[in-house]
C-alpha cells in the first residue's frame, strides 16, 4: 500500500488556495486563469503535507494513550495540533468539524426518513416512554435501534444486499 497522498486531490488543494490568494492581491479580474504548478512543486507539497500528517498523528497517538485508550477521536487530533503549536487552526478545525458533523447528522436524518418509507425509527427511550417505562432499560433490551448511534453503513449495506437476493452467505 502506497502512503502516497493522491496527487489530483493536493493539486486542486493547492490550486485552490493559490486562486484565493491571488483574488485577495490582485482582484477578481486575474483569478480565473490557470495557474501552472511545476510537477517538483506538487510533490513538495505532498510530501510536506504527508510528513505533516505522520507528525500530528504520532502526537495525537500519544495523547490518546496518556488516556489509556486504543482510538484517536477528534479532540486527541485538536490536543495535537496545540501542542504541535499550531494552536491558531484549533478554533477553524472545530468549527469545520462541527459543520461536518451536522452535514452528516442531516445526511443520515434524511436516509433513515427515505429507507422508512418516511417513517422515522423509534427511539429507545420514545419506547419505553410510550411503555411507561422511566428507565428506559426494557426498550433497549427489545432490540429497537437509536437512529444514528452505532450505525455501520457498510454493514447496512451488506445486510441489504443479502436481504434482496433471499441468500444467507453466513456459514
Amino acid at each position: 500500500m502506497s502512503e502516497d497522498l493522491p496527487r489530483a486531490n493536493v493539486k486542486r488543494i493547492v490550486k485552490a488556495k493559490l486562486l484565493e490568494l491571488a483574488a485577495a492581491h490582485y482582484g477578481d479580474e486575474k483569478t480565473s486563469r490557470d495557474l501552472p504548478i511545476h510537477k517538483d512543486a506538487l510533490l513538495a507539497f505532498s510530501e510536506s503535507a504527508k510528513i505533516f500528517i505522520h507528525y500530528l498523528s504520532a502526537t495525537a497517538n500519544d495523547i490518546c494513550r496518556e488516556s489509556k485508550r486504543q482510538t484517536i477521536n477528534a479532540e486527541d487530533v485538536l490536543r495535537a495540533v496545540e501542542e504541535i503549536e499550531f494552536g491558531e487552526f484549533v478554533e477553524p478545525l472545530r468549527s469545520a468539524l462541527e459543520v461536518y458533523r451536522e452535514e452528516n447528522q442531516n445526511k443520515k436524518a434524511q436516509r433513515g426518513f427515505a429507507a422508512n418509507g418516511g417513517k422515522r425509527k423509534r427511539r429507545a427511550s420514545d419506547i419505553s416512554a410510550l411503555n411507561g417505562n422511566e428507565d428506559g432499560d426494557e426498550a433497549d433490551n427489545q432490540g429497537e435501534e437509536d437512529e444514528g448511534e452505532g450505525e455501520d453503513l457498510e454493514d447496512d449495506k451488506e445486510e441489504e444486499a443479502d436481504g434482496e437476493d433471499g441468500s444467507d452467505t453466513s456459514s
